[in-house]
This record gives structure tokens, sequence and C-alpha cells, in this order.
């Protein structure tokens, strides 16, 4: 039988990028949201301390499941082992991309609405 798969993934929030991993995500039952559970953080029992990890660590202690925005995840990646856990600051200063609509609401100018004929 297989090994678990295990995700990386990367999403923007206030203006960091966070990278984490999981053995499940899906799109959940929330519209707009990936839904993230089953955090791993790195389990070993090495003297240095990762500052890095060990801020996402405990911003994550309790966490069963996290929901993300889908406009605020950058890419989901299945790898085959586990990286260490990170948050690191967004390369490109203070500019912040605008969330983006998931539809257009149907009507005048608006085109894939639910609406739409």
């Amino acid at each position: 039988m297989a090994a678990k798969p295990i995700y990386k993934v990367t999403f923007m929030n206030q203006g960091k990028v966070y990278e984490i991993y999981a053995q499940t995500v899906t799109h959940g039952n929330l519209f707009g949201f990936i839904e993230v559970e089953k955090l791993i953080f790195d389990a070993r029992s090495s003297v240095v301390v990762d500052p890095s990890e060990e801020r996402i660590k405990t911003e994550f202690s309790g966490v069963k499941r996290t929901y993300l925005p889908l406009h605020s995840v950058l890419r989901i990646d299945e790898v085959e082992k586990q990286g260490i856990s990170k948050i690191t600051d967004a390369e490109g200063g203070n500019v912040t991309q605008f969330p983006v609509p998931m539809f257009t609401p149907p009507g005048e100018g608006g085109h894939g609405g639910a609406g739409d004929k």
C-alpha cells in the first residue's frame, strides 16, 4: 500500500508567504475556500531550533482544520517528503493583489453568472 500523500500549501496572509504541510487538502464545503487538515510539523529531536518554524507551529497550535480563501492560495504541491514549514516576507514591496470575485454576477455586462442564458 502506498504511503499517504503529503501536500505543501503555499498561501499569502497579511503580506507574508506561509508554507505549511498537510495530509489532506480538499475544496471543502465552504464556497471559495480550500480545506486543509491534518497539518504536519517537523518532529525532529534536534537541539537547533528554527525560529520561523517555531513561529508557524505556535500560530497553528491546536488547529485541527483550517480554511484558506481560494484567492490567497498561491500553490498546492504533492511532495514526496515533508519540508520545513515557514513564514517569509513577500517579495516585491508593499503592493498586495486585490481579491478578485469567484464568479461574475448575472445581468448587464456580466458573463458566466448563474442567471445567464
